[in-house]
């Protein structure tokens, strides 16, 4: 009998459609300078933690649903007395993917929850670091829909880097985009 191994259908589209077109426009002699998707990191920063322990929980659960692995907690780096926070306390959440979650996040991303934000016109097209890594900040919580809008805490925001292998940004721009990102023009 033989075994039939899930592919993603974003990474299928990459391998099948993207990196075709990459090498032509970019003139690759090989497939290794190809530039590929490394990791998506989500985080949420949860200020109000300080206060309300159950609001970093909360978090720390949206963000198991919405990526499909656990969380961890992130601890301050320094003290700062006028936010009324110490080194070492928990103020937030984060969640590295990679492989084949990664791949169904961004898929998930581009087709399911970024049309649902409101008056949404497209993604911007500068928010590259030099290094060919993207970040995207996510108002609401709620566009996801494995979160359900009755049971939330409160609502809040969460950033979402998008790592690349890419050495320009162009040539990420170009990636995100063939792979669906929907960039403003």
């Amino acid at each position: 009998m033989a075994e039939t191994t899930y592919v993603p259908e974003l990474k299928q589209k990459y391998r099948e459609e993207v990196a075709k077109a990459l090498t032509e426009e970019f003139g690759y002699t090989s497939p290794m300078q190809l530039p590929r998707l490394e990791k998506i990191v989500i985080s949420v920063g949860v200020g109000e933690a300080i206060q309300n322990k159950k609001l970093l929980d909360a978090a720390v659960a949206e963000l198991g649903l919405i990526s499909g692995q656990k969380a961890v907690k992130t601890k301050a780096k320094k003290s700062v007395a006028n936010f009324k926070v110490r080194e070492g306390m928990e103020i937030g959440a984060r969640v590295t993917l990679r492989g084949d979650r990664m791949w169904e996040f961004l898929f998930r991303l581009v087709n399911v929850a970024l049309p649902r934000v409101k008056d949404f016109r497209g993604i911007n097209p500068n928010s590259f670091d030099g290094h060919g890594n993207y970040a995207l900040g996510i108002r609401e919580q709620i566009i996801f829909p494995e979160i359900d809008y009755d049971r939330i805490e409160r609502v809040s925001g969460l950033n979402v880097v998008v790592c690349t292998s890419a050495r320009t940004d162009q040539e990420a721009r170009q990636l995100l985009g063939k792979l669906g990102m929907p960039f403003r023009n």
